[in-house]
């Protein structure tokens, strides 16, 4: 039995590989448990590193929205997908086609790879927050409708209903899980929401950087070690405990922009602060304003799934966890 990971060579992907490698087992839609032999990583470039090198790597480079590449990466002998390939917010916003080719079509294709194999996999949809818009509370839950204001945000939405469709007919066993913003990534992306990240680890590495919203932007966040293990535990739960529910909100803590360079200045002193420059740049100011600030995930929670304690937190994992390599690497 194998594991597919599309977007498997992004930062994400790259990290639960390892986790999935280090547990060497696969769960597949009849909730059993088996050794699996190989962990296919799908994207549009390879990386050689240790990871890669792997015997239990492979590597496969296409594009996602090409339906025949994706019926030969996800064959008869694949017991789980894990879909995180994607065109992120300002990407798909500055290209519509571009998105609706990858986001939609490339998820379409997915599933329908997953449909046709002989037994039903378990598949893990990453998607996010930015399917929430408009007049939004101050805090959501998990009864606030959906009402997406970006593109990602539309094809994110279209992907959860079509994980919930195709688990109702047996085709497969779907969690759709929406992230909030993800700190601290180790470079930017074209992600909205990526100068969280920079503003938090350039400054930590010596170097000027600029924060484009006003520091009262709240924002809802969660470090890299909290979503992989929500991730990984919403893969080992059975189906029983999504039922009809397929999308799922993560939790997550609310941390004002602010907040962020405090944090930054009690790791790193007041000349790492001093490196966060603010040019305000309207166009992320009003991405960032149609996101949710705070999150209450009852359900999720009551799956057993937790946010991190403090932004202080996911700052400190950051400098403990990260920061040293990336050092050692800049010189």
């Amino acid at each position: 039995m194998n594991i597919v990971m599309t977007g498997g060579n992004g930062f994400i992907g790259r990290r639960l590989a390892q986790r999935l490698l280090d547990g060497g087992e696969a769960i597949g839609a009849d909730g059993q448990r088996v050794a699996f032999e190989k962990l296919v990583l799908f994207d549009i470039a390879r990386l050689d590193d240790e990871l890669g090198r792997d015997p239990r790597v492979e590597q496969v480079t296409g594009d996602i929205a090409d339906a025949a590449t994706l019926a030969r990466v996800i064959d008869a002998s694949t017991a789980a997908v894990f879909h995180f390939g994607a065109v992120v917010s300002a990407g798909a916003e500055a290209d519509f086609d571009l998105g609706l080719r990858v986001n939609l079509d490339g998820t379409r294709n997915v599933l329908e790879a997953c449909r046709r194999l002989p037994a039903p996999p378990r598949v893990i949809f990453a998607s996010s927050l930015a399917v929430y818009g408009g007049a939004l509370p101050k805090v959501i839950d998990d009864a606030t409708p959906l009402y997406p204001q970006t593109s990602y945000g539309a094809h994110k939405a279209c992907g959860e209903l079509l994980i919930s469709d195709y688990s109702r007919k047996g085709f497969l066993d779907g969690r759709a899980l929406r992230f909030p913003t993800i700190l601290v990534r180790p470079e930017p992306n074209l992600a909205a929401s990526t100068f969280a990240s920079t503003i938090i680890r350039e400054p930590l590495l010596g170097r000027e950087t600029s924060c484009p919203v006003d520091p009262s932007s709240v924002m809802a966040v969660m470090s890299v070690a909290r979503l992989l293990d929500c991730i990984v535990h919403a893969y080992e739960l059975p189906a029983a405990a999504f039922g009809a529910q397929r999308a799922l909100l993560l939790p997550a803590i609310s941390a004002p922009v602010a907040e962020m360079i405090a944090a930054v200045r009690r790791a790193g002193g007041a000349a790492a602060a001093d490196r966060i420059a603010l040019r305000p740049d309207p166009k992320t100011q009003h991405i960032v304003d149609g996101w949710p600030g705070g999150v209450n995930a009852e359900r999720a929670v009551a799956l057993g799934m937790r946010a991190d304690a403090t932004v202080d937190e996911i700052v400190d994992s950051f400098v403990a966890e990260d920061l040293p390599r990336m050092l050692q690497a800049a010189r």
